[in-house]
């Protein structure tokens, strides 16, 4: 195992930021750290870095207890959300910087710093001074100042965040691409949902602390393990026993909840006595999204549009069916 977290804990005065956390990570394996803010990704990311030390537990790399050692002996790297980069240097001189102090050769340095500004895309820009570049330029940048170094483990302080939506989308596929042809085993934290389904290998699910379940993508996503996890990954809606029979004609167990994501509503036109109401509408390109009132409660549905397409208005009585629906129950 390339990392194994075992037992850690974490408190900052009598706030208990870390709660009994655990996983081991395999060579090569890209691996997120999801949950909103506050729930202690980033402060577990900074234990394994070496920038925090645990209350308790262990930190393994490379089968050896890294637990107590400072950033610069665990040869572990870090793209931090701000990218860090050393305004008064070009390209090339901020991603030599790290060999230059392990005191390589400068032919060694050109050499190295030439190939990974390849891989990332940017050679073109080596002689460039890094504030005149864009933000998915420093953050090629960044990511190419940390890899040059060969660490054993590569982690991301949701490195994403000050992209704009298409910059986030390219940079996004530019890492999955790096991690896969270099291979370097990664640790990812985000709060975007989206980024950890689409790079990740295994996601583990964190609230309040404490790892809530660990799995792959689709696994995390389609069978989750509590309702907090079917409403943070999924944005699920949840129906109790009489809603389900009513809206959907599923019968479920009084101790059962039934789960539904949005993209599994459709709506028609409402003309019975179970019929709700449009009460907010967004149209967002390839779907829209509604927010539907039924008889008190609010439904999230989303829609994915089609040119031609008739779309709901707020104020349209509407009536919910599922598709494509294969049923997911959650004990209360």
């Amino acid at each position: 195992m390339i990392l194994s977290v075992k037992n850690i804990s974490k408190e900052f005065g009598t706030q208990k930021a870390l709660d009994n956390v655990n996983f081991e990570l395999s060579k090569g394996e890209f691996f997120s750290l999801l949950g909103p803010s506050g729930c202690g990704k980033t402060t577990l990311l900074r234990i394994i870095a070496g920038l925090e030390f645990p209350t308790s537990g262990v930190i393994e790399l490379n089968g050896k207890d890294s637990s107590g050692l400072p950033p610069q002996k665990r040869n572990v790297g870090v793209v931090f959300q701000n990218y860090a980069l050393f305004p008064n240097m070009t390209v090339f001189q901020n991603v030599a910087y790290g060999l230059e102090v392990r005191k390589f050769s400068p032919v060694k340095i050109r050499e190295r710093v030439s190939e990974v500004l390849e891989k990332v895309r940017i050679s073109h820009k080596t002689n460039s001074n890094v504030t005149m570049l864009s933000g998915g330029e420093q953050q090629r940048v960044s990511l190419a100042r940390v890899i040059v170094t060969e660490p054993d483990l590569l982690l991301f302080d949701e490195p994403l965040s000050n992209l704009d939506y298409a910059l986030r989308l390219e940079a996004r596929n530019e890492i999955k691409r790096l991690q896969r042809d270099i291979g370097i085993t990664s640790v990812y934290v985000t709060h975007d949902q989206s980024e950890a389904l689409a790079l990740s290998d295994r996601i583990a699910v964190m609230n309040s602390g404490k790892v809530i379940q660990i799995g792959t993508p689709e696994e995390v996503y389609l069978k989750p393990a509590d309702r907090f996890i079917a409403e943070f990954i999924g944005h699920s809606n949840f129906f109790n026993t009489e809603e389900a029979v009513k809206y959907f004609s599923i019968k479920i167990g009084n101790d059962e909840t039934l789960s539904v994501f949005p993209e599994e509503i459709e709506l028609s036109s409402g003309n019975g006595m179970d019929e709700c109401r449009v009460t907010d509408a967004q149209f967002a390109g390839a779907f829209a999204e509604y927010v539907i009132d039924c008889e008190g409660r609010e439904v999230k549905v989303l829609a994915y549009f089609r040119n031609g397409g008739k779309l709901n208005s707020i104020g349209d009585k509407v009536c919910m069916k599922l598709v494509n629906y294969e049923k997911r129950l959650l004990r209360k």
